[in-house]
């Protein structure tokens, strides 16, 4: 009986000496807003593509997608990279997504993101540069 109140303790002194990193490591949560690096700035999406319901989630994608192919493509029209032509608001995006796309079905929606995405990418390189001799990449 006395061994096994030893093991005991000595479980307890074990337990005691590693609980509470574990305790501390669950409490780390992490946040959810995050602070860019460069244009903290920055504006918000619309409240409705925030708020969108998940079964529609491929129209914000595409929101998002028009918002970035814009974005690139204007740095590389102006050659400016300030805050402004980097992260404009979201007015011209959503008025390409009502205009041409809002009521495509979800796959007509899934090719324009497509095509977003490599307008987007013929002038990620370009504007790359640009923004990081501007310091904003």
């Amino acid at each position: 009986m006395k061994y096994r109140i030893v093991r005991l303790t000595w479980l307890t002194i074990a337990l005691g000496l590693i609980a509470p990193p574990l305790m501390a490591e669950r409490n780390r949560i992490p946040s959810l807003e995050s602070i860019p690096d460069v244009c903290s700035e920055r504006p918000n999406e619309p409240d409705w593509i925030e708020n969108i319901a998940l079964r529609d989630a491929y129209q914000r994608v595409l929101v998002q997608d028009i918002y970035r192919a814009q974005n690139m493509e204007r740095i590389v029209e102006t050659g400016s990279c300030d805050c402004a032509s980097r992260f404009p608001t979201w007015d011209s995006a959503e008025g390409t997504f009502r205009k041409n796309h809002a009521y495509a079905d979800r796959s007509d929606m899934l090719q324009a993101s497509d095509f977003y995405n490599r307008r987007a990418n013929e002038f990620r390189s370009q504007a790359q540069a640009i923004c990081e001799a501007a310091g904003n990449w």
